[in-house]
């Protein structure tokens, strides 16, 4: 019997993904804390996202195949191939909007419902932080719910840690909601760093090519 991986592969994403990462995080909008938004965005507005993130950071999704869709999948932003669900994405972008900030970055990574505990989103994070810190971002910043202790447990066996926390600044579902925000240090902090710039494609191409192959050896 085949593994699951050997099923999966993560790409970088386009537009075009728009509807189907959305179907994917509707549900986290409408009936989790996991997400603070209250609606769910419109299509465009969501690819609105997408591009944004790719034209200076970077969107990754993770695609589950049909046996015949494995072979020759790419890396790059093209659409899903039929037969191909999204069941997962990841991208970083600004962690605050003042220039001194431009060295960390925050994170958000996602999974399809009922798809979390059987090491997917390792993969998936992975991913995200080599490409991060190929464009020299050397802080990765998450902020999670704290009552998602599943997410905030996922983070902390990568090497984050909980740098702040705080109680109920937020309220959703007529509850008041706390939050904690996880760092993790992706690389070297010099003494005249270079600013970070957007992700080289070939970059990305070589790190989720040897992302993609790890998947595949768990066959």
């Amino acid at each position: 019997m085949r593994g699951h991986s050997a099923l999966y592969r993560i790409r970088l994403a386009s537009r075009k993904d728009a509807a189907a990462v959305l179907d994917l995080y509707a549900p986290y909008v409408t009936s989790t804390t996991v997400s603070f938004e209250v609606e769910p965005p419109s299509v465009d507005e969501y690819a609105d996202r997408i591009q944004s993130a790719l034209d200076r950071y970077t969107f990754l999704v993770l695609e589950r195949m049909d046996n015949e869709d494995e072979e020759g999948l790419g890396t790059a932003g093209e659409a899903a191939p039929a037969g191909a669900d999204i069941v997962g994405f990841a991208s970083y972008g600004p962690f605050g909007h003042r220039v001194a900030y431009q060295w960390s970055a925050e994170i958000s990574i996602y999974l399809k419902q009922g798809l979390t505990g059987n090491g997917l989103g390792a993969h998936l994070l992975d991913a995200l932080e080599k490409i991060m810190a190929s464009a020299g971002i050397t802080n990765s910043e998450s902020c999670i719910c704290s009552e998602n202790t599943g997410s905030i447990e996922f983070h902390r066996r990568h090497g984050y840690r909980t740098c702040a926390e705080f109680t109920d600044c937020a309220s959703k579902f007529g509850r008041w909601l706390g939050i904690q925000w996880l760092e993790k240090h992706l690389a070297p902090h010099p003494a005249n760093p270079q600013p970070p710039h957007a992700p080289a494609p070939q970059d990305c191409e070589r790190i989720l090519a040897a992302v993609n192959a790890r998947l595949a050896s768990k066959s």
